[in-house]
């Protein structure tokens, strides 16, 4: 067979194997890594490993990929770190618009795995999210069965705050978002006053390139002070509602903007009142959705 021949067989037989694989894969690296475009370089450096590997000496092909891809994800974290520091504003992790969520990491537990180590990260996503044996985790991450218990140990306190405490009814949740647009979008501020929560915060992730709250607003009274000044923009340049659905395992929409830019709105909802909103502004992070 001629060596164009022989590379691509070897290139549809690797193929075959992962592209199954490659949905859980790119679950694995988005939760590792907040962003849809590192995740998809990430396991596509993943797949050329795979690629240039003896697959037939693989055993498990599923846990060596995912081995591999943890790995790329942790020195991937090295460098994310250091932009995170420059990062202007708050920083949220891309919006994934989803039909229903594949698992419980909602947009606020990816805020809180920000706050862990790597390791810690790791460890947690793949024990109690993905449902691998500590072993492998150990084998994954180059650390002992008894030290990467500790690790997730440790990460699962600091994440417990974050995970949902009122189970959400998507009929609920999606009802409580196209309420919000409504409101927020039409000047109905009376309206709004009653979806919100005493406690209410809003995150809002421009990442200097389009208008945004350079810190996160807290506090019924700020919220509102915000969708008072908002509502006036709009009533002169509406916006264009796009999808209503889930967004990062939470309720919310998709909106285009007099600019013309897309924009997600995630909504984390407690006992029937909103508690925080997540907007996401930043076009290279909702480039995926164009």
């Amino acid at each position: 067979m001629p060596e164009a021949g022989i590379a691509g067989a070897a290139a549809a037989d690797a193929a075959a194997s992962f592209d199954p694989l490659r949905p859980l894969l790119t679950r694995v690296a988005y939760r590792m890594l907040g962003s849809v475009a590192d995740a998809e370089d990430v396991v596509q450096d993943a797949f050329l490993r795979w690629l240039g590997t003896d697959r037939v000496a693989v055993e498990v092909p599923a846990a060596w990929l995912r081995r591999t891809v943890t790995r790329l994800c942790l020195d991937q974290l090295k460098s994310a770190r250091r932009q995170r520091e420059t990062y202007i504003g708050p920083w949220l992790p891309d919006p994934l618009v989803e039909e229903a969520a594949d698992d419980d990491v909602t947009l606020p537990l990816m805020l809180a795995l920000e706050r862990l180590s790597p390791l810690e990260r790791a460890a947690f996503l793949l024990h109690d999210v993905f449902g691998v044996g500590f072993d492998e985790v150990a084998a994954t991450i180059g650390r002992d069965a008894a030290a990467t218990r500790q690790l997730a140990a440790r990460a699962r306190r600091h994440v417990r705050e974050a995970r949902p405490r009122y189970r959400l009814e998507r009929e609920q949740g999606l009802a409580i978002a196209n309420a919000f647009f409504a409101a927020s979008r039409g000047g109905d501020m009376e309206a709004l006053g009653t979806l919100l929560a005493a406690d209410v915060g809003l995150w809002s992730d421009g990442g200097g390139k389009r208008p945004a709250a350079m810190v996160p607003v807290l506090g019924f009274a700020h919220v509102m002070r915000v969708h008072r000044s908002l509502a006036v923009l709009f009533a002169k340049h509406a916006s264009t509602l796009v999808h209503v659905g889930t967004i990062n395992g939470l309720p919310g929409f998709v909106t285009r903007e007099a600019d013309g830019e897309y924009q997600t709105t995630a909504l984390e909802v407690e006992a029937g009142k909103v508690v925080a909103i997540y907007v996401m502004r930043n076009p290279d992070k909702l480039k995926h959705m164009h």
